[in-house]
Parts: structure tokens; C-alpha cells; sequence
């Protein structure tokens, strides 16, 4: 029986792969509802190619007349879609903390998440491992460097893991004169050198805050503590990530850089379907380069550390000043170098609170936001 598949997001890059995914293994899955929050144009034109039986948009657009497609407005019929009985998998790839109520809910409903929306655990990790852990849901990463982790302890034991190693290409200003940083102009972090995303992960990947979230969300989905969690700098972005054994044996997953891989395996596990990209040719790596990260150059990946060594809200309030900053930078309101010191302030003042539920976490959510100013 087809497993039936609910896309958050599905206009942005994880969205666009997961359907090429799916369509390349329609006899494995069906597409039950697609959601995107005001690419109205592109969602109309994937409902026409994939026919998926609902379509939502969570803002509203008046231009579409066309009575005869099954489309919805608004946040309730996401909760409603996602908590269906008649749905098996939700990829959550919403980008920023708007993901996270429907994550929340899926959880709740016993889903298996395929997460892609790295905000989702900072924000609300505790809350979310809890509600997953209650209702035996499955939360399978989609992120390269977690999907390779996730594979590489596959075939491990728990107790015998030391320690879980990201990679990191560097971002295209890993070679810039570090008094160069406060120059940089958006057109140039936006120049990534490895993948093609979003605007916003982009230049999460130029700071290297994206990877500080993979850090954080590496301590919920696999139960370490941030100081067994290191990052590498390895520009050629070949290897995804790796685990070291407590024998001091490093197993690592290698693979091209491409997204339909890590998708793939969050859909099938444990299962492994047959390949959706090229065959991947050892014979064709020439160099494996490998660097210790610069927090000079990188504060942002260091600010993550500390949020998460000091823990409660404090990765949900990093987060908020992040997606704040980068608005502001892609708006060309404040400079590359200011998001950290936005960030760092927002940490020092905004006291840490104790939250058990998700309502009271939205809540908090909406007062850092009001709090920040960028």
C-alpha cells in the first residue's frame, strides 16, 4: 500500500525535490496534500502536475478563479491535514518557527516527520522529543549532515558513540580577510558554493548559524550533550557527517550534494529504494580537506554553542534574533557583521523562562520578536 505524503512547503527547495522524489517512486508513495504560504503560482502548477487531492495556502490570494481546484486558506486546514487518519508522512519544510505547530501537531498524531525545518527543534526541542517520544512518532532528519548521522548510528549501539562530527563547506567567505566581513554585500552571501537554497538558509550558511542549529538539533534528535557535538570545516562537501566510536573508529556517509538523497531515506527508512541521482564515483574525489572552524570568523556558530550549553529558552530566543537579523540584512537595513552582535545582545537580554507546552511557547515566540529590535 502506498504511504500517503503531506508536503509543508512544498515551493521551496526541499519541497521541489521531495515531489521529483516521489514522482520517480509513485508506486511507494502518494501525494495527499501540498502546502506553501504565499507561492500561489508555483503551487497551482505542482497541483496540475502531481495531482495531489488538496492544496493549501496559508495566506490568502485572491487572484486564483478557478473553482475547480481543491484549495484551502489558512493555518487551521494545515493543523486539520496533518492530524488526518488518512495521512502517513508529513516533511516538514516550512521555513522559520512556522513550522512548528504543525510539527507539533503531526507529532501528536503519531506521524512520521521527515524535518527539514531546523527551527522546529530549536525553538521547541524538549517539547517536541516529549510529544514524539509520548505518541511513538518518528522524527526522521532530512538534513544532509543529520540524515548521515541518523545512517552512520544505524549500526552502532548507543553506549558506544563518543561523539558526533558536522561538516561544513565554510560558506563563501571562509577564505575573506576577516576586516573584509563587514563589507559584504547580499548579492555575495547569497553566492553559496555548494548548494542551492533559500534565501534565508543561505546566509545562515554564509554566518554559519545553520550549521549552530545543526548543532542544537543534533543534541535533541540523537540525545547527545553539545560537548560531544563538533564541527569540521570540509569545503569539498563530500562527507555529511561522522560518528566517532568510543574505539576511536569514525564512520562517516559520503554522498553528493544533493537533497533528493537524505529525502529519500526519510521516506523509505528503513527501507532503501533504488538511487534518484547519478551514480556517486569514488574515482572522481581528488581532495578531502579538513579545517578546525574559526569562531572569529564564524561568532554566530559559537553563540549557538553557548545558547545551548546554558539551555531552557535560550536556543528559542537565538533563533528569533537570527530570523530577525537576517530580514534585516537581506532588507539592506544592517550589516553582514551585525547579526551577531543583534544575536548575542538579544541572549544577554532576554532572561531564560521555564515552558512545558506549546501554547506558552508561541507565546514566547511572539514576545521575543516584539522584544527585538533589528
Amino acid at each position: 500500500m502506498r504511504k500517503k505524503v503531506v508536503i509543508l512547503g512544498s515551493t521551496g527547495s526541499i519541497g521541489r525535490n521531495t515531489l521529483e522524489v516521489i514522482n520517480l517512486h509513485k508506486d511507494r508513495f502518494q501525494i495527499k496534500a501540498l502546502v506553501a504560504g504565499s507561492n500561489a503560482r508555483l503551487l497551482i502548477q505542482q497541483f496540475y502536475k502531481f495531482k495531489p487531492e488538496l492544496i493549501i495556502l496559508t495566506e490568502k490570494n485572491n487572484k486564483i478563479k478557478d473553482k475547480s481546484i481543491p484549495l484551502k486558506y489558512g493555518i487551521e486546514y494545515v493543523l486539520d491535514i496533518v492530524k488526518s487518519d488518512d495521512v502517513d508522512i508529513v516533511v516538514s519544510a516550512f521555513s522559520g518557527v512556522c513550522g512548528l505547530l504543525p510539527t507539533y501537531e503531526a507529532l501528536k498524531s503519531a506521524k512520521r516527520v521527515a524535518l527539514a525545518n531546523k527551527e522546529v527543534l530549536v525553538s521547541g526541542g524538549k517539547i517536541i522529543k516529549e510529544v514524539a517520544e509520548k505518541n511513538k512518532a518518528e522524527i526522521i532528519p532530512i538534513d544532509s549532515e543529520h540524515s548521515a548521522v541518523f545512517q552512520c548510528i544505524q549500526a552502532e549501539l548507543k553506549k558506544n558513540i563518543e561523539k558526533i562530527i558536522l561538516t561544513a563547506s565554510g560558506g563563501p567567505f571562509r577564505k575573506l580577510p576577516l576586516k573584509k566581513l563587514k563589507e559584504v554585500t547580499v548579492q555575495q552571501a547569497l553566492n553559496h558554493p555548494t548548494w542551492n537554497m533559500g534565501k534565508k538558509i543561505t546566509i545562515d550558511s554564509a554566518t554559519m548559524m545553520n550549521k549552530g542549529f545543526e548543532v542544537i538539533e543534533a543534541c535533541y534528535l540523537f540525545d547527545m550533550d553539545v560537548n560531544k557535538i563538533e564541527v569540521v570545516i570540509h569545503p569539498q562537501s563530500i562527507i555529511h557527517s561522522l560518528i566517532e566510536t568510543v574505539d576511536g573508529s569514525l564512520l562517516a556517509q559520503l554522498g553528493p550534494a544533493d537533497m533528493k538523497l537524505p529525502i529519500q531515506y526519510a521516506l523509505s527508512y528503513p527501507e532503501r529504494l533504488k538511487r534518484s541521482i547519478p551514480q556517486f564515483s569514488l574515482k572522481e574525489i581528488k581532495h578531502l580537506n579538513f579545517e578546525e572552524v574559526d569562531f572569529a570568523r564564524y561568532p554566530c556558530l559559537k553563540l549557538a554553542y553557548e545558547a545551548m550549553r546554558e539551555g531552557g529558552t535560550k536556543p528559542c530566543v537565538l533563533n528569533v534574533a537570527n530570523d530577525k537579523s537576517v530580514v534585516s540584512f537581506l532588507q539592506k537595513k544592517i550589516k553582514f557583521t551585525d547579526i551577531p552582535l543583534i544575536i548575542e545582545n538579544a541572549l544577554a537580554d532576554i532572561d531564560n523562562v521555564v515552558i512545558t507546552n506549546i501554547s506558552d511557547l508561541l507565546q514566547f515566540i511572539d514576545f521575543v520578536k516584539n522584544k527585538i529590535k533589528t
